[in-house]
């Protein structure tokens, strides 16, 4: 029987997978994301980290865009276009190439994030968005969203000590509660995605990343 599970396992180990890491600023995102690639190479599984947006030259373009201050106003529109183009050619370019030749792809915001930040930060609702998702990527999602969870408060805190804010880190806190109430929404409608607390310390949330990581893919506790 050992010996089934264990072709089992490496069966679905040569399978890409994409895992996606989601949360607000100051979540714990990017030691998240070496955390789970760390345990997955111990695994001897080819990995790659990307973020959004960004992840190539157009989309880093686009990600410079949305991120920096302007004087004019950007709507929740355009910003909600710049996020899907640079999402799209990432997918396109990147996460399905890797995904196609058996590599597990761990990203930093994918859809989830537009659903939650423009959907409810920006408060256009998720109609909007899901007709664009469906236009544009049709039915690709990540196999796994791991959602780190937060006051946002806490993490505007964070993400201050870290250096200057971005154009979308200087919003309201209303706006990141919305977000964050979007989030926690959807989590709860999508078995695909596990929420973790992320106020924990630091050991504590990755211990949690691995114990869902291993539950939810590989069938068994971390």
């Amino acid at each position: 029987m050992q010996s089934i599970n264990t072709n089992e396992e490496r069966s679905k180990i040569m399978q890409g997978k994409f895992i996606v890491v989601e949360g607000l600023e100051g979540a714990g995102k990017s030691s998240a994301m070496a955390s789970l690639v760390s345990h997955l190479q111990a695994k001897s599984i080819a990995t790659l980290t990307v973020r959004e947006p960004g992840g190539t030259p157009l989309a880093e373009a686009l990600r410079d865009l949305v991120k920096q201050n302007w004087e004019e106003q950007l709507s929740a529109e355009t910003e909600l276009l710049l996020m899907y183009a640079s999402r799209v050619q990432l997918v396109k370019n990147v996460i399905q190439p890797a995904l196609a030749e058996g590599k597990w792809v761990i990203a930093d915001r994918h859809d989830l994030s537009s659903r939650a930040y423009q959907g409810g930060g920006r408060e256009l609702g998720d109609a909007k968005l899901q007709s664009l998702k469906q236009l544009v990527l049709g039915d690709f999602q990540p196999d796994l969203t791991l959602l780190l969870d937060l006051d946002p408060e806490v993490g505007l805190q964070r993400a201050r000590e870290r250096g200057e804010l971005d154009r979308i880190e200087q919003e309201t806190v209303a706006f990141f509660q919305r977000t964050r109430a979007r989030y926690l929404e959807i989590a709860e409608q999508e078995r695909s995605i596990h929420v973790i607390d992320a106020e924990q310390p630091m050991a504590t949330v990755h211990q949690a990343l691995i114990g869902a990581l291993e539950f939810e893919l590989f069938g068994e506790r971390g």
